[in-house]
């Protein structure tokens, strides 16, 4: 079934979603979020676009980012009326990072997603302890991250911008790209082949709609001028949105993000830090913090310009950072389970209380 010429495998409906979706009810309308708003849930099915809230049961029992984001397969249920978001599909990966406004805190940014683009503008030096950043929470969320260099059209020295950007990203695609040119836009489509699903992420300026534009052919996003010579200026994207390709595949253009706060990313550390790892194993001490033990392999490494400082620098911060987060999060356990059995006990109180009454 169709609704606009949209189907569910455009979307990007596999075997896998069907086999989940098997083990739920058969009344429960499957689709797919494209977009999610001031709580809402825009979802895509075969019978067309339904704005859905989450049932109360969902909101009640979800975990931390248990909320239906975009990307995330979930199936529906209520009425015409008032369509409801009865079940959040297991996710096969999810970019997730602090929230912002919340402390120990869980913000999803999109679900089922299988590349992510890093999105960095060439029009001034790469930031690198960014790009550090972005490919620790990507490597943790089980996507693949492919960085895409931008505006390559406003740099004198493309080519060495990226050699620099390598050398702080081992195991990672990295293209040039240009969307006034077309530079690096089909190498980027490769990545879309086969109904697969991207999200760009990176700071406001980078150029993420114009690129979204690019790789439609088309200007699906509206897109404004950023000053190139601060990177300020409003970005017209302010909500998180999956849009399907002309020529096949899908993308979710985000707004710029001011801050990349660590979640429990201690995976992803160690893939996007993989050099420092590899040292790592040869310390005199499995548990070296390089931080002055003797016998460290890694601070050796740069005492001999093998490893940058600035580099071991950037490890150390996200390091705490997550050390941090882990250490909220168990205060927070602790906070939690304190008020689970004050319930409990009161509910044993009340329960000998009335019974005394009935007797």
């Amino acid at each position: 079934m169709t609704n606009g010429g949209i189907t569910l495998a455009a979307l990007g409906h596999s075997p896998a979603v069907a086999a989940l979706i098997a083990t739920h009810p058969h009344d429960l309308v499957p689709g797919r979020v494209i977009r999610s708003d001031r709580g809402f849930a825009f979802v895509q099915t075969v019978e067309g676009l339904q704005v859905a809230r989450p049932a109360t049961r969902l909101v009640k029992s979800a975990a931390d980012g248990g909320i239906p984001v975009v990307g995330d397969w979930v199936l529906l249920g209520g009425d015409e009326a008032e369509p409801l978001v009865e079940v959040v599909l297991e996710r096969t990966t999810a970019i997730m990072r602090r929230d912002p406004g919340r402390s120990a805190r869980v913000q999803v940014l999109a679900a089922n997603v299988d590349v992510v683009f890093v999105t960095h503008p060439l029009a001034g030096e790469p930031n690198l302890s960014r790009i550090e950043r972005e490919l620790a929470l990507v490597w943790d969320s089980g996507a693949q991250p492919v960085i895409l260099l931008t505006k390559a059209d406003l740099s004198d020295d493309a080519q060495g911008a990226r050699d620099t950007v390598a050398a702080i990203a081992p195991g990672v695609d990295i293209h040039i790209t240009s969307a006034a040119t077309g530079a690096g836009i089909d190498e980027a489509l490769v990545y879309l082949a086969g109904g697969r699903t991207a999200v760009l992420i990176g700071p406001s300026g980078s150029g993420k709609s114009t690129l979204v534009n690019a790789l439609a052919g088309e200007d699906v996003q509206e897109t404004r001028e950023v000053r190139v010579a601060d990177g300020r200026g409003r970005h017209t994207t302010v909500s998180r949105e999956l849009i399907v390709l002309p020529g096949g595949g899908l993308i979710i253009d985000t707004p710029g993000l001011r801050a990349v706060g660590m979640w429990d990313s201690s995976e992803g550390l160690a893939q996007a830090f993989s050099d420092i790892d590899a040292l790592a194993a040869h310390c005199r001490f499995r548990d070296c913090r390089h931080e002055g033990e003797p016998g460290c392999a890694v601070e050796a490494a740069v005492e001999r310009g093998e490893l940058a400082g600035r580099r071991l620098d950037s490890f150390r911060e996200l390091q705490a950072e997550i050390a941090t987060v882990n250490e909220q999060l168990d205060v927070r356990a602790r906070l939690e389970k304190k008020r689970e059995d004050k319930i409990l006990a009161r509910s044993i109180k009340d329960f000998y209380k009335n019974g005394d009454k009935r007797r």
